[in-house]
């Protein structure tokens, strides 16, 4: 009878240790546009469907509010945490904490400047590469148009940083060819931002802008209202390229406003869930993976449009 009962609250505990929750600590940038939205659901999702306990938090674009929130999330001795940086370096104290108190760090959407054994993994798209295909895109397709104005995201950030610079190197190399950047303006990747300063680069410049090149969307989007605004034709008096391809940008590629976005895939959800059941269960994850991303434009806006999910 004992080895029975015995027996039986053995089975009960390994029942009760398989069916635990498994905590996540998930720090996000903000929600700052359409992309970051659908990022942040995509993870909440995913987590749901796992039966995952996602502490989520929202640090409005805030570094210390996300610093606050790792600390956070190692005091409460989470399982795992995610975190979305909002800027490239700094981060090697907390994460150092982390690590001693032996909870992995999933390191997703934006790369940082930091000890690689600090964190398990990188999940996210090649902002570096997405630069250059924005620009070569322009290369491609500008015909007599060379003047470009460039709408810069967050300031310190890896999307902002590599698309700048994949821009930038990939368009020197054409300056023989008369391509020139006549002016930069930070945005914050936000639609209201866009539409502002790009108001404030008609009024400078006028008619010598030719070609806008923004680092997400959002920011597109604001800068093809403020266009329209002058009187002037997005998409045809001024060329507008982008990145990001959430479904309202591949409607303006489709109605010609938008004349390109590049692809940034945020539904990284299933990815970064999987690397946490991996890490929490005593599995290896690749220490690098990244989305893939196509180009959408004119040629494939319409055919790909009903299967936007974001």
């Amino acid at each position: 009878m004992k080895r029975s009962l015995l027996v039986a609250a053995f089975a009960l505990l390994a029942c009760t240790v398989s069916q635990a929750k498994l905590t996540v600590g998930f720090a996000q940038t903000g929600s700052e546009s359409v992309w970051r939205a659908a990022n942040s659901e995509s993870i909440k999702s995913e987590a749901e469907k796992q039966g995952i306990d996602l502490r989520f938090v929202d640090a409005q674009s805030n570094v210390d509010n996300q610093m606050k929130a790792l600390r956070s999330f190692i005091a409460d001795q989470v399982d795992a945490i995610v975190l979305a940086p909002l800027v490239v370096s700094g981060w090697e104290a907390v994460l150092q904490d982390a690590k001693a108190a032996g909870i992995p760090v999933i390191i997703m959407d934006r790369k940082i400047v930091a000890d690689p054994s600090l964190y398990a993994t990188f999940i996210g798209s090649d902002f570096f590469k997405e630069g250059q295909m924005a620009a070569e895109w322009i290369l491609a397709h500008a015909d007599q148009k060379r003047k470009i104005v460039e709408l810069q995201g967050e300031p310190g950030s890896s999307a902002a940083n590599e698309r700048q610079r994949a821009f930038a190197s990939t368009m020197a190399t054409h300056t023989s060819d008369g391509f020139r950047i006549v002016a930069r303006k930070v945005a914050n990747f936000r639609r209201d931002q866009g539409r502002q300063a790009m108001a404030e680069l008609l009024t400078t410049h006028g008619s010598d802008i030719e070609i806008v090149f923004a680092h997400n969307d959002d920011m597109a989007l604001g800068a093809i209202e403020a266009i329209e605004a002058v009187g002037r034709s997005p998409g045809r008096d001024i060329m507008v390229v982008s990145i990001d391809a959430i479904k309202t940008a591949v409607e303006a590629v489709a109605s010609g406003k938008l004349n390109c976005t590049v692809e940034c895939n945020p539904l990284f959800g299933p990815k970064v869930i999987e690397a946490v059941v991996r890490l929490t269960s005593g599995g290896t994850v690749m220490k690098e993976t990244f989305n893939k991303d196509i180009v959408i434009d004119a040629s494939n806006a319409a055919q790909l449009l009903p299967s936007r999910q974001y």
